[in-house]
């Protein structure tokens, strides 16, 4: 079987007549599936891989990270943005532990990821040699497969095997791990094709099935989540939802599935929900879930949506056969990739929508009312602040955040415009937003990327700050600072008001640490002054770092630690 190769470029002599080492064998077989970043950090346990990659470098580009938990999330942020595998290098023992963080947020979220680990070689294994862990065991929960290959006549098989599973039905990560004598073993092997995803499609009877409870329905509702969304297919179902006038809202971080603009888009469906539009979708009689699994975030801890069987009519649109009936049974239940439903659905003919046009109006109305936002304590408004960078972002830009209450002003406030413009933890893991706006820049580089970070989210993958100015990706990057790990002491007040313990946090100059990276830094300590301190990191020649400065007691775009302990307090009284 021939071989592919990147930008057409011919191949002078057959390579799979040629022996060759495991390091060249897995960097040949990932020119074969057309890579063209790889993230890591350098490990001896794999030395051969990183020699080989010397020879691929103007195909195959190495991004040197600062720790492994960054350099899986820059991983996992690339498969987001692709739809392709992300690829991750890592070495054994530390360098594996340190990248779980970005395994767990590729299984959580739906992403295709291959994190590939250094290993202690055959003749060292099961001695609890230096570094030396189990993968299997260690990550069998956490991914779609784990494996080790032990022959370097192997290594194409295995390769070939790890992106379709990467990719096909419920994507998600897979694990190789590769022990140093094989990747210096010769073999000589022939190279596979590319990997195809392999997708199901709904079937006639679905689509028959669908419409007819769609003509039926007098207050229906959809929401759109999951992973593996192109702009293809957000165009198609886009063109569904409005031939059929439905209201649309978007599962826990994902609302760049649908242009926040447009008449039909009624929120997103994710922590702290519009009370109006949980009301919605609770009292539709028609909820159709296309994509999402429906995790605790998106239906407020299973109280949204009743399990196991919803009190509407309910069909849910799923690539993975395990999460469809997981914890709620569908009415009609539809195996199928989301780009191929929307596809399907495009061509359906459009029902008759009157029965639920002021319906689909009030919920627009409700969302509108929304995203106006109210006073807050101190001196920084962040509501204000996002509707600025809502009327000032151009449409293309790609907004990555981290976790922390910070990101409920994003989420509330901000307008995503359309596909693949949003990076952004379901797995609710800290220290995303950095790893995953350096992987976005390097991705695109001619689009327009912003970084929303906690002070105490920032901290957690700051140093990868290193890599964007390494790599001249000019980031804006903006840290919210409000002195403690803010979610964590909202939870403690409700709970064990004023016993404050454990969320302190005593903060470095931020601005100050962005100039020690070559970068620009600026304070703001007013909303006045936010607007003139942006346009100046927008321009600057280099990444640019602004430290929002917020009153502690703002923790949410509803309510204040003020009002959440004088609650707590009154209850315990009570």
């Amino acid at each position: 079987m021939g071989r592919r190769f990147l930008l057409g470029q011919p191949s002078m002599k057959p390579r799979e007549s040629l022996a060759r080492t495991g390091g060249q064998l897995l960097v040949d077989a990932l020119k074969v599936h057309q890579v063209d970043l790889a993230f890591g950090v350098p490990g001896e346990s794999y030395l051969a891989v990183l020699d080989a990659l010397y020879d691929a470098r103007d195909q195959i580009r190495f991004v040197i990270c600062r720790q492994e938990g960054g350099a899986a999330n820059m991983a996992e942020a690339y498969g987001k943005l692709t739809g392709r595998p992300g690829i991750c290098f890592v070495t054994r023992g530390p360098g594996a532990t340190n990248a779980a963080i970005g395994l767990h947020t590729a299984q959580q979220d739906s992403t295709p990821l291959i994190l590939f680990i250094g290993q202690v070689g055959n003749d060292f294994v099961e001695r609890e040699a230096f570094q030396e862990i189990d993968y299997r065991r260690m990550y069998g929960q956490m991914a779609k497969w784990v494996a080790q290959i032990d022959r370097a006549d192997r290594v194409p098989e295995f390769i070939s095997r790890a992106f379709h599973t990467a990719v096909s039905g419920r994507p998600g990560p897979v694990v190789l791990a590769l022990p140093e004598d094989m990747l210096t073993e010769t073999a000589t092997v022939a190279d596979t094709g590319c990997y195809q995803r392999i997708a199901a499609h709904p079937g006639e009877e679905d689509l028959r099935k669908l419409r007819e409870m769609l003509s039926q329905a007098r207050q229906p509702f959809v929401i759109l989540g999951g992973s593996m969304w192109d702009p293809e297919a957000c165009a198609n179902i886009r063109g569904f939802i409005e031939a059929n006038d439905l209201p649309v809202g978007t599962a826990f971080r994902r609302q760049d599935l649908y242009d926040n603009r447009l008449p039909n888009f009624s929120g997103d469906v994710g922590i702290g929900v519009n009370p109006a539009l949980s009301e919605r979708i609770k009292s539709s009689d028609l909820l159709l879930a296309i994509g999402p699994r429906l995790c605790e975030m998106t239906t407020g801890g299973y109280t949204l949506v009743d399990a196991p069987r919803p009190r509407q009519k309910f069909v849910h649109v799923h690539a993975g056969v395990e999460t469809l009936g997981r914890v709620y049974q569908p009415d009609l239940p539809i195996l199928s990739g989301t780009r191929e439903f929307a596809r399907a659905v495009r061509k359906l003919p459009p029902v008759e929508s009157r029965p639920w046009k002021e319906w689909t109006r009030a919920a627009r109305a409700n969302y509108e009312e929304w995203i106006r936002p109210g006073e807050t304590p101190g001196d920084v408004d962040l509501g204000q602040v996002m509707v600025f960078l809502r009327g000032r972002l151009p449409d293309e830009t790609i907004i990555a955040n981290g976790a922390g209450n910070f990101s409920a002003w994003i989420h509330r406030f901000y307008q995503y415009r359309g596909c693949r413009t949003e990076l952004a933890p379901t797995s609710g893991a800290m220290g995303y937003g950095v790893p995953a706006a350096v992987a976005a820049k390097l991705v695109h580089p001619d689009r327009p990327v912003v970084c929303f970070c906690g002070d105490g989210d920032f901290l957690m993958t700051g140093q990868e700050l290193a890599t964007a100015a390494q790599y001249d990706a000019r980031i804006v990057f903006l840290v919210i600072n409000n002195g403690m790990y803010g979610t964590i002491r909202m939870h403690q007040e409700r709970e064990y008001p004023t016993r404050i313990s454990g969320t302190e946090l005593k903060n470095p100059d931020f601005a100050a640490l962005a100039k020690a990276y070559g970068m620009h830094g600026e304070i703001v300590e007013r909303t006045a002054d936010f607007e003139p301190a942006f346009e100046r990191a927008w321009k600057a020649k280099t990444s640019a770092l602004l430290e929002l400065r917020i009153d502690p007691d703002a923790i949410t775009t509803r309510t204040t630690l003020t009002a959440i302990r004088a609650a707590a307090l009154k209850n315990k009284k009570a």
